[in-house]
């Protein structure tokens, strides 16, 4: 498949799970790259095929990309290269085939568009073919946890988070107007940013996000659903019988497992590669039928709803933000590659901040113990999370000191007052 009128080739790939705008780095590096006499071949399923031994599996599923082939896919969310999980550093033989692959296709320079897992097989793949082919990784992630300079996001979380809070402020609207409450599971597997992002931009009654809980320690479930309890009981003492709680999944992780197992279907299960698979712990579901048991006990019906806000967010047409965003990124990640920069001669992950390039070489920012980044937690020192926290519902100390109002809680929670502030107290310190 080489092509000799051509100064070089380049491939392009991509892992992990899909987000909003993928597409557009595919487009604007591909235009720019032929623009710039390379070929350019884009590897379909991620590492997938390239780590197989076969090179027929390999080659039938590699296309070459021409300018009229993604001119206006930057619109389109989805990855017209698909997407996998595959980590070659987990198959047997898996970097040298991808290196053979990739040398047999006279591929010079690689575009990787991933997470941990893409960029650390990069890593891998560089070291084995000895330097001979660059890479330049573009990250991506919905969940806006990577450690970006500046606070910069990651491509696709501000689509996700602008649907994200478009669903939210209409499960507002059907609350109010059925009088229920919903609790939404929203993606974030090790950060909160995503849910606290939707929540905070929807005006959702409340949102819980792992930061907020000591850090290295285990979280109790009975803690998660003592705050959305304090919530919903506080709520009914204002005279609203109803609201929206949102819910990052990464809570789930920090859960003891031991709690989880006493739920039906709550046990972790793993993908292929050792990942936590998120979506077979039912969180909400385990939260819902929690709260509901503590209102039957005290003769209180309260039937509460759970959705998932996730895989729905994955794929979305990219807004303005992130259709500019990816095409700096698609454009710089080949201008890297094709730097005559000595700094330049690194692989690096790509990064742009105020129209300008950075690289953050991967010597720098991956641990080669953990074989991952560094992740961005939300900072709950912030003022951006204390505008958040303030304009929640949720008990808190001054609650406890009104005498009226604590009055009106006990009464809402058929409780009397003293065994309101031992079940809650602890909420108000």
């Amino acid at each position: 498949m080489k092509n000799h009128s051509f100064t070089g080739n380049l491939g392009i790939l991509v892992g992990g799970g899909p987000a909003p705008g993928i597409n557009g780095v595919i487009a604007a590096a591909t235009i720019e790259a032929r623009r710039n006499k390379l070929a350019v071949y884009g590897l379909q399923h991620g590492y997938k095929w390239l780590v197989r031994e076969s090179e027929k599996d390999f080659t039938d599923h590699v296309r070459e990309l021409r300018i009229s082939d993604v001119s206006r896919i930057h619109f389109d969310g989805g990855s017209i290269l698909f997407t996998s999980r595959t980590n070659p550093t987990k198959i047997p033989g898996g970097v040298e085939n991808a290196v053979e692959h990739l040398k047999s296709l006279g591929i010079r320079y690689m575009i990787t568009i991933g997470g941990d897992d893409t960029a650390y097989g990069a890593v891998e793949i560089s070291r084995a073919a000895k330097g001979e082919i660059k890479f330049a990784h573009v990250p991506k992630t919905i969940d806006n946890d990577l450690p970006l300079p500046n606070n910069l996001p990651t491509f696709g979380y501000q689509t996700a988070r602008n649907l994200g809070a478009t669903l939210v402020k209409n499960l507002m609207e059907d609350a109010r107007t059925t009088d229920r409450w919903y609790i939404v599971v929203a993606m974030g597997r090790s950060a909160g940013h995503l849910g606290l992002g939707i929540a905070k931009s929807a005006g959702a009654t409340l949102a819980i996000i792992s930061e907020e809980f000591p850090q290295k320690k285990k979280i109790s479930l009975e803690s998660v659903c003592d705050v959305i309890e304090g919530a919903i009981l506080k709520r009914r003492a204002m005279g609203h019988n109803h609201g929206v709680v949102v819910i990052a999944e990464g809570v789930a992780l920090r859960l003891d497992e031991k709690e989880l197992k006493k739920n039906r279907r709550s046990e972790f299960k793993y993908d292929h590669f050792g990942n936590p698979l998120l979506s077979e712990i039912d969180l909400g579901k385990i939260i819902k039928s929690n709260i509901e048991r503590r209102f039957e006990k005290r003769g209180d019906h309260r039937q509460l709803v759970d959705i998932n806000i996730g895989y729905v967010l994955r794929c979305a047409d990219p807004i303005p933000f992130d259709q500019e965003y990816t095409r700096d990124l698609g454009y710089n990640a080949v201008r890297y590659l094709l730097s005559k920069n000595p700094r330049h001669k690194q692989n690096a992950m790509i990064c742009v901040d105020n129209g300008k390039l950075i690289p953050l070489y991967f010597k720098d920012i991956i641990d080669p113990e953990t074989k991952k980044t560094a992740v961005r937690l939300v900072d709950t020192t912030s003022e951006s999370y204390q505008v958040a926290r303030s304009y929640m519902v949720r008990l808190e100390k001054r609650d406890f000191e009104d005498e009226a109002f604590i009055q009106s809680l006990a009464k809402n929670s058929n409780m009397t007052v003293s065994t309101f502030i031992k079940r809650f107290g602890h909420l108000g310190k």
